[in-house]
């Protein structure tokens, strides 16, 4: 199975009040210099190869259907390798992911979770 993501970001002149807000909130808890700007990040699994025609119908979708081209723009790109399955990853005690092979045990010990 492969994988296309499609990264949609606002442009360049359009104001982004999320990633403000976040770079003022990495700002506060001492991370200085770094500036933020938000988007959206969708996975595509595909069933076989990845052919031209499926980056054309991938490319359609996103234009018309994941990005809002009025003001954000969007890239498409193959993953060449593929840990795991979005099926596969399993939600940790932290709230993110835990893909095979991270062992996360440690942390919810040291959590008391």
């Amino acid at each position: 199975m492969a994988r296309v993501v499609v990264d949609v970001m606002p442009k360049p002149e359009i104001l982004d009040p999320q990633g403000k807000a976040v770079t003022g909130a990495l700002g506060r808890l001492g991370f200085s210099g770094l500036a933020v700007r938000q988007g959206k990040r969708f996975e595509i699994e595909v069933d076989g190869e990845v052919t031209p025609d499926t980056l054309a119908d991938i490319e359609r979708a996103a234009e018309t259907l994941l990005a809002n081209t009025v003001i954000e723009t969007f890239d498409v790109r193959v993953e060449t390798e593929v840990a795991g399955t979005v099926d596969e990853a399993a939600p940790t005690a932290q709230g993110g992911t835990d893909h095979p092979g991270h062992d996360v045990d440690h942390l919810n010990e040291e959590t008391g979770a």
